[in-house]
């Protein structure tokens, strides 16, 4: 089994947590993953704090392991009711939580002071640091391969991961471009005390996901995604299809482009009947470029433990390496 701060802190056997997605994180999902590793619900794919409640008690019933929700803090037009998700998680008993997006402390600040453990995901080291000092108990590095969205910096996790593990105090995960137990051992040689996976659990038999979605995963590439937002300096990654390159058109015209220019476009509804409906090309969806590595669609249990098998092979391989003593001069 691979010990880590991770395994430790959250009292699983994968140092591997089910990242928060809009309309993917449901009940079904979030209990097939809790039982094998950790998990969170998406506490915005819910339309309302009662919902929320709902959907944690549903997942209670298919599950006895720890799960947690997400909460994302982003530009929107309608603010969420945010307070109003927190105190409804924390009501129904809720311990872990995953936060990311703008201005969290509230958030923390307010999960602390209820005992609870929080996990902050950040693109950036200074972020990192900023939500350390906030009390944060893990960090989530999220790197420019990852879906959704990577920031306005553009860094790799290579790069992040290598400078987290030099000046960051507290244990932090590897997300963005994990997808298969090579990726897993690489997060741990890099310091990371486990990862964070999106796309990946998009792409397995118990997500709600439709059937041609994930085909189309599976099917395609790691250069089958595009940027969008990047001149909104709200920069997401999602898979390239009509709608999404309609939009990247949009933002290069002469002048660039508004949010009301494309607003119709980038709908969250047109996403969410793209999961339902199965056409990849009726809205935008997130996807990172870890599509590049997946090939099938398993059972959460089936990928963790395989995942799990892949990792410890590759340390015990990178273990039996030999190392030539320095010589004496």
């Amino acid at each position: 089994m691979l010990h880590t701060p991770l395994t430790k802190l959250l009292g699983i056997r994968v140092p591997v947590v089910q990242g928060g997605m809009q309309w993917v994180g449901l009940p079904k999902l979030v209990a097939a993953v809790s039982n094998a590793t950790q998990c969170v619900i998406t506490a915005l794919t819910q339309p309302s704090p009662m919902a929320l409640r709902h959907a944690i008690r549903e997942t209670r019933a298919m599950t006895d392991k720890p799960f947690g929700v997400n909460i994302t803090l982003l530009p929107t037009i309608n603010p969420p009711d945010y307070e109003g998700y927190a105190k409804a998680a924390v009501e129904e008993g809720v311990k872990i939580f995953e936060t990311a997006g703008n201005n969290p402390g509230p958030l923390i600040k307010f999960f602390k002071s209820q005992g609870c453990l929080v996990i902050h995901k950040c693109t950036t080291i200074r972020h990192a640091k900023s939500a350390e000092k906030m009390g944060v108990d893990i960090l989530s590095i999220d790197g420019f391969e990852c879906a959704g969205h990577p920031g306005e910096d553009d860094i790799g996790g290579l790069v992040l991961l290598a400078r987290a593990a030099k000046e960051l105090k507290v244990p932090y995960i590897a997300s963005g471009g994990i997808a298969d137990g090579r990726g897993l051992a690489g997060a741990l040689a890099l310091g990371a005390a486990g990862v964070n996976m999106g796309t990946r659990f998009m792409c397995t038999v118990e997500s709600s996901v439709h059937e041609n979605i994930k085909q189309k995963i599976v099917e395609s590439n790691e250069t089958d995604t595009v940027h969008i937002f990047r001149t909104l300096r709200n920069t997401a990654r999602v898979f390239k299809n009509k709608v999404s390159m309609e939009v990247v058109a949009i933002e290069r015209r002469p002048g660039g482009a508004k949010f009301e220019d494309i607003r119709e476009l980038v709908s969250g509804q047109r996403g969410r009947i793209v999961y339902e409906n199965g056409d990849p090309d009726h809205g935008i969806w997130s996807a990172g470029i870890t599509i590049g590595l997946i090939n099938d669609i398993p059972t959460c249990q089936e990928l963790l433990e395989r995942m799990e098998r892949e990792a410890e092979e590759i340390i015990g391989h990178i273990s039996s390496l030999s190392v030539n003593p320095k010589a004496k001069l």
